[in-house]
């Protein structure tokens, strides 16, 4: 087992506190140190966050190689640096790991390279080259981050809490709250169009809820109240809304050049059915209309979302189809954890030209 020490986020409701968690299952020591905790009073500033945050962190490297000196200090004996998210670690705060002894790996499952976040991303990608191994989710960023220097890129699936995201045993327990007939769980953002098509939905008479932030914000706020139930979701109440849902809403965002998301995961592990757009990795994960629905536009997924609603025992098969599936499959974090860990130990004894690792 390895020592690790795990820089990212610890809050609970997030998927970063999720992996540390899991790699505590899978038996490793894990050292959880919280870069957003240690600089709370920079980002959390109503200015100054949203001026790091469209900087890409660089006028915060300062601060971060400060706190990196003091945590450096302080952990001893570690295998591993796991860097979750890495959008606050610069170049000079990775080469402090790498002096330090450390094998590094970077995960991170948004998408740096893209064009959604604006610089969010400008330190993260710019101390790519020092990264032992980086782990990613879509195809096209293992060459970008091959031309941005990085040595070793390994492509993953997302993945879902083999813990949070267990279905209640018995449905009974689902508080009324979270009860709906199609949901949609996720935040509004600009120029993605979730709005135009829950939207489109309704006025199909498809009824939807939705759970999520910074919907107040879209421009078709006043169309759209009426069904909005409540800002975001974690931990068994996130549960409860997909699993409380006949049907639950995947859609994507094309500013992150998503094919799939967590919620393609996890919807189907916590015992919900996976109505989402049509891909090409969605449908090298499900069998159509057997384990998952899929859809292409607005119309389509009405009429998918009317058929589910009508025919019980179908959505029935769907959703018992769809949680085998993912079972089976082995997408979870443990699994991911699991095989990055194994690939980090074996990069302490792989020269640095080692050959890019792609996903199965």
């Amino acid at each position: 087992m390895a020592r690790i020490l795990y820089i990212g986020n610890s809050g609970t409701g997030g998927t970063s506190r999720h992996r540390a968690d899991a790699l505590r299952r899978l038996g490793h020591e894990v050292l959880v140190a919280d870069p957003y905790l240690a600089l709370k009073a920079s980002l959390e500033n109503r200015w100054l966050g949203a001026f790091h945050y469209r900087t890409g962190y660089c006028f915060l490297q300062s601060a971060v190689e400060h706190w990196m000196r003091r945590l450096l200090a302080e952990a001893k004996d570690v295998d591993i640096a796991w860097v979750d998210n890495g959008e606050l670690l610069g170049s000079r705060s990775v080469r402090m790991l790498n002096a330090a002894g450390l094998t590094t790996l970077l995960f991170n499952h948004d998408d740096p390279a893209g064009k959604r976040d604006g610089r969010r991303f400008d330190s993260m990608l710019k101390a790519l080259a020092f990264y032992d191994l980086c782990a990613v989710v879509r195809q096209q960023n293992i060459q970008e981050y091959q031309a941005l220097g990085a040595k070793n890129v390994l492509r993953i699936w997302m993945s879902y809490d083999e813990i949070v995201h267990a279905p209640y045993p018995d449905p009974a327990g689902i508080p009324d709250i979270f009860r709906s007939e199609v949901v949609f769980i996720g935040t509004w953002m600009r120029g993605e169009g979730r709005d135009q098509f829950v939207l489109d939905l309704l006025e199909r008479g498809i009824p939807v809820s939705i759970w999520g932030q910074r919907w107040e914000k879209s421009p078709l706020w006043e169309q759209l109240k009426g069904c909005h139930r409540g800002g975001n979701l974690s931990g068994r109440d996130y549960v409860a809304a997909i699993q409380g849902a006949k049907v639950c809403l995947g859609m994507l965002s094309r500013g992150n050049r998503d094919q799939h998301t967590t919620r393609s995961m996890e919807i189907p592990y916590a015992g919900g059915v996976l109505c989402a757009e049509r891909t090409s990795e969605h449908l090298e994960l499900y069998r159509e209309e057997v384990e998952a629905v899929f859809w292409s536009s607005a119309d389509e997924c009405a009429r998918k979302c009317r058929r589910l609603l009508a025919d019980a025992p179908w959505r029935e098969s769907v959703r018992l189809a769809g949680m085998a599936r993912i079972r089976a499959s082995r997408h979870g974090h443990e699994d991911v954890c699991r095989l990055l860990v194994e690939a980090a130990l074996r990069e302490q004894a792989v020269p640095p030209a080692a050959a890019i690792l792609a996903m199965n």
